[in-house]
């Protein structure tokens, strides 16, 4: 089951038909309970990730179901396509000059850090390292779909999750980040894939049959 695409701005016009969106995919899909509860939560995280990040930005939500073996695959997908006038980059830029990620904090302003970023850079330039924005965390998170044609990369809390744990000095902060995160707890995983033309937010909830 797939919903419409829903058209959300940075200053979240359209986040009320997206949540109610969200119910009736609850609905539709007669999800109970927690799991509801989960389901309607990551919908709101979606919708924080795009507000406030530049006037005129716009993006589209849509949420997805998908039967597996081991239950429902319930995926909130937000798309934002590249295109962004000189006026909207010189802004951008001007946020981004100190190279520090202050805006990065917690496990949902790093993923909203990276959708900032990619409004700016292309793929390319993210990729290879080159932005001053692009830190240990991200490169912590990055991961390769060699299942696609451009081997595409994307950066992947799973993976971030995981490095964190592999760490032999693992920060006080990195764990904290995890803790007090309500889209880490939630999650199975969130995907961020920076393509040359667009990005795309994909949080995966799995219900369990």
């Amino acid at each position: 089951m797939k919903t419409d695409k829903i058209e959300i701005r940075s200053d979240l016009t359209g986040s009320k038909i997206a949540l109610e969106t969200a119910e009736k995919f609850i609905a539709y899909n007669d999800i109970k309970g927690k799991d509801a509860i989960h389901i309607r939560l990551l919908t709101e995280e979606a919708l924080s990730l795009i507000n406030g990040i530049m006037e005129n930005i716009r993006a589209e939500l849509r949420i997805e179901s998908e039967k597996t073996a081991k239950g429902l695959l319930c995926t909130i997908r937000l798309t934002a396509k590249k295109g962004i006038d000189p006026l909207m980059e010189d802004r951008l830029k001007s946020i981004s000059t100190s190279g520090k990620n202050e805006n990065a904090r917690g496990i949902l302003g790093k993923i909203r850090e990276m959708f900032r970023i990619s409004m700016q850079y292309n793929a390319e330039g993210v990729y290879s390292g080159t932005s001053l924005e692009v830190n240990s965390w991200y490169n912590l998170g990055m991961s390769r779909d060699k299942s696609m044609n451009d081997d595409a990369q994307y950066w992947s809390l799973m993976t971030y999750t995981d490095r964190i744990c592999e760490k032999e000095k693992k920060s006080s902060e990195e764990w904290d980040e995890l803790e007090k995160s309500i889209i880490a707890k939630l999650a199975d995983d969130v995907k961020v894939w920076l393509k040359s033309n667009s990005t795309e937010v994909v949080i995966e909830k799995l219900i369990k049959a």
